[in-house]
């Protein structure tokens, strides 16, 4: 139980190469002008106490920054970015809570127009 074991003879995780190419997975984050355009539009959310709180996150091929009402809740939204899909359908998609995709296109701007404020005005039950 007391001997030495040295690592350098086995292969190393998967995470930074795929396994059957051996070629280097690009990681997929938002660049500072597509997050300024997100948090724009997140904080206008915000000041009509729509939206509390947000969240980014990545999966192997997509970037994704979740927004939510309440932090203990699921999110109310999703928006993706997916550039292996930029020539099919657009890179960007906005998903919503149960996972139908609103709109999905090729800039980010586009895609942002969902939640154009008109859409969102909160309606007045007197």
């Amino acid at each position: 139980m007391s001997e030495v074991v040295s690592f350098d003879d086995h292969y190393s995780a998967r995470s930074a190469k795929n396994a059957r190419s051996g070629t280097q997975i690009q990681n997929v984050f938002f660049n500072r002008n597509e997050l300024s355009q997100i948090l724009q539009v997140y904080g206008r959310m915000v000041a009509k106490s729509e939206w509390r709180d947000y969240a980014i996150g990545e999966t192997k091929n997509a970037c994704i920054f979740a927004i939510f009402h309440r932090t203990a809740d699921h999110p109310l939204f999703k928006i993706y970015k997916e550039p292996r899909l930029a020539a099919k359908q657009g890179a960007y998609a906005v998903l919503s809570q149960n996972g139908r995709i609103l709109k999905r296109g090729k800039t980010l701007a586009q895609v942002l127009k969902v939640f154009d404020s008109r859409r969102f005005q909160a309606i007045d039950g007197d």
